[in-house]
């Protein structure tokens, strides 16, 4: 196995265009959700460097380009604000969540994560869009995010709109437009974030002086920190890394599929989230908000010919050289510019190509994604990434059990007989009615144990059941116990059973569950005709004089 996952030479001339490229969309983006996160800008360009580059080596996506995304730093946001009397907890929070990731990738967990619904995907990532927007409200205003989360922001909002900063206003709202209206011609020379922070900066440094500005940014190479824990706070501070991690893992995983789309190639998904908890715990570790798999970073960079790694380490390259040159001029950047461009970066978060099929999707998976949705904006993240996934789970057993209860099929001598062989046929004939034919097809699990054990209870008029299960490739313990109650319920009303045709796997149930000890010694038969004949002898038998 290589040590670096997709490393070639063969396209050295793409990936330096598309390490540079990359680089140049990523600088305002990164700066932006710094600011965003509370960490500061410095903090956001450090996350693009450090998990970029590390993610880029270590990672299972070669083309993919990493670094700090909206949903990531809204829930480090979060984070910052729930520390706030300690920032060292904060970024252990990130040490940790890098670390989870690991674990997820060594425990070979990266396929489970993209099972997620997409209702419950698509709920999540719409409400973190409308976070972003209603956060950056504030600032577009020329005032600062007020305290207390999406709530608060809305509560404030009529006092920001009644009293706005003229400078700031106008400024917010021009960057706003170039992020949307610059041609794109030009978009693909220059990025329009871009556009948008140089010349909002320009344009507040000579004419809109009102307009707040980012003010002090350290310089040079970030220090180390060392994880830092206190006691009481180490339950917020895991349920913190648990939602950085799940969330960066399938926000990664997700652009991991886009790429591969892009590129005709195959990601390999434990690799990426070892290689973006390496960059993660890093980032943590120099004070940096933790990143993800870049979707827009990573098609831009696929798009003008960065196919390896070289990429997406050269990208992170080139953004470490500018953030230790040009702290003086970031000064200068306005925050309304910052928010014009995350307000375009939370637009385009939202789902609205699911939003557009409200109309024609199933109502239930548009409850999932509307409680989902409104969980994300007013509670938090992982109330409603698990309240999600619950409701689709439910969801999900309801529809599987009720197919598995359909696949019961209740054979008498004077019923459907269409699938049994004339022999068989003969020998329902001939117990004259008492006898009942239980046939189960396919898995059968605990969704369906209750509708299966009432199913196989009601045959009260019969003197013999015969329980098929030679095309049933698994029966769970649920379902084995729903059996072993229909069986018993049967032997108490003086009733024959008989067992058919279980697999090794079946037959390894429910003998660990002691369901086969019940059964009289040979009323277990390997073919239907046996169970049958035996059957029917025992009931005439019975009445004979």
């Amino acid at each position: 196995m290589r040590f670096v996952h997709g490393l070639r030479f063969d396209n050295l001339r793409g990936d330096i265009y598309g390490g540079i490229t990359a680089a140049v969309v990523a600088l305002p983006l990164a700066l932006a959700f710094g600011v965003a996160s509370g960490a500061g800008p410095i903090a956001g360009l450090y996350g693009a460097v450090l998990v970029g580059f590390f993610a880029s080596v270590f990672g299972g996506t070669p083309a993919q380009v990493s670094g700090p995304t909206g949903p990531m730093t809204v829930v480090m946001a979060g984070v910052i604000t729930q520390f706030s009397h300690d920032p060292a907890l904060a970024f252990t929070v990130v040490m940790m969540a890098g670390l989870f990731q690991i674990l997820f990738g060594v425990m070979k967990i990266g396929r489970y994560i993209s099972l997620m619904p997409f209702p419950v995907v698509s709920g999540f990532m719409t409400g973190i869009g409308c976070i972003i927007i209603i956060l950056q409200l504030g600032p577009l205003l020329g005032h600062p995010t007020p305290a207390g989360g999406t709530i608060a922001a809305l509560i404030a909002l009529p006092g920001l709109l009644a009293a706005p900063n003229a400078d700031a206003a106008i400024i917010g709202l021009l960057a706003l437009a170039a992020v949307y209206l610059v041609p794109a011609q030009i978009d693909r020379i220059v990025p329009r974030p871009l556009i948008a922070l140089v010349g909002g900066s320009l344009i507040v440094a000579f004419l809109l002086t009102g307009a707040p500005v980012l003010g002090d940014i350290p310089t040079g190479l970030p220090a180390p920190h060392l994880p830092r824990f206190e006691v009481e706070a180490v339950p917020q501070m895991v349920q913190s890394a648990l939602v950085l991690a799940l969330l960066g893992s399938i926000d990664s995983l997700l652009t991991s599929l886009i790429a591969d789309n892009v590129t005709q190639t195959a990601h390999d998904s434990d690799r990426e989230l070892i290689g973006q908890g390496i960059g993660n715990t890093i980032a943590g570790l120099f004070g940096a908000i933790p990143g993800a798999g870049a979707t827009m970073r990573t098609v831009v960079n696929v798009r003008t010919g960065g196919r390896t790694p070289i990429s997406g380490a050269l990208h992170s390259l080139i953004l470490l050289a500018v953030v230790l040159g040009i702290g003086g001029l970031a000064e200068r950047i306005p925050h309304a510019v910052l928010a014009g461009i995350l307000i375009k970066v939370g637009i385009d978060i939202i789902d609205w190509g699911y939003l557009r099929r409200l109309r024609e999707a199933p109502r239930a998976g548009i409850l999932f994604m509307v409680v989902v949705l409104l969980l994300t904006v007013f509670v938090d993240l992982i109330t409603a990434v698990a309240v999600g996934i619950v409701l689709a789970s439910l969801l999900f057993v309801k529809r599987m059990s009720d197919l598995q209860l359909a696949n019961i099929t209740t054979i008498t001598h004077d019923g459907d007989q269409s699938s049994l062989s004339g022999d068989e046929t003969a020998v329902l004939a001939q117990a004259g009615g008492r006898i009942v034919l239980y046939h189960l097809t396919g898995p059968f699990s605990f969704g369906a144990a209750k509708g299966m054990a009432r199913q196989l209870a009601a045959a009260d008029q019969f003197d013999a059941l015969v329980l098929d299960l030679t095309d049933v490739p698994f029966l769970d313990s649920s379902a084995s116990l729903a059996l072993e109650d229909s069986i018993l319920q049967a032997q108490e009303r003086q009733k024959h059973v008989f067992l058919v045709g279980a697999r090794d796997e079946v037959e390894e149930t429910l003998k660990r569950l002691g369901v086969t000890e019940l059964l009289p010694e040979g009323h277990h038969h390997i073919k239907r005709i046996d169970a049958l004949r035996q059957a029917a002898a025992l009931i005439v038998g019975e009445t004979a004089p």
